[in-house]
């Protein structure tokens, strides 16, 4: 066996140990990221599991008397948050009539819960058992609120419920 044949497998191995390092790695961070991305899909698919809402009223309320010329009228959605998952508002989706309403624009509360606490209605944060109130007028909406014919809230885990606008009694 010459020189060139021990200088060139020298080479083969040293090549071949720099091509394992640099594979070694690679494989490594792919197979992390892998592992990253199944467990997020898991951690989604448990968040959607656990979150149930459900709209309890949507109702259009008339102004009972517009005697200064402008109306006030309204559309009231009362959504529970049913499920164990906390849920935030604004990234709470509202649609009405097939028509997105930026919740960050219009007037929402969040009350009460199971126990029967009244928290500050101004937050943005809403947990189990509680419920959010979303007021609707004119300005929110495309069109006219008393137009409105059918409502939806999408929560940010994709869960989602619809209901039909109703006619609220309207008080004397």
């Amino acid at each position: 066996m010459g020189v060139s044949v021990s200088a060139s497998t020298a080479i083969i191995v040293a090549g071949l140990f720099f091509a394992f390092t640099t594979f070694y790695p690679v494989a490594g961070n792919g197979f992390e990221r892998v592992t990253a991305a199944e467990r997020d899909v898991h951690d989604r698919a448990l968040d959607r599991q656990n979150t149930a809402i459900a709209i309890d009223d949507a109702a259009y309320h008339e102004d009972p008397d517009p005697g200064d010329g402008a109306t006030e009228d309204e559309v009231v959605v009362a959504v529970v948050n049913d499920g164990a998952t906390g849920l935030v508002v604004s990234d709470t989706t509202l649609v009405v009539d097939n028509g997105y309403v930026d919740l960050a624009a219009v007037d929402t509360t969040v009350v009460g819960d199971a126990e029967g606490d009244d928290p500050d209605g101004d937050t943005d944060l809403w947990l189990a058992g509680e419920t959010l109130t979303v007021t609707l007028v004119d300005a929110d909406v495309d069109g006219a609120v008393a137009d409105a014919d059918r409502v939806g809230v999408v929560t940010e885990p994709g869960v989602r419920d619809a209901a039909t606008v109703t006619d609220a009694e309207v008080e004397a």
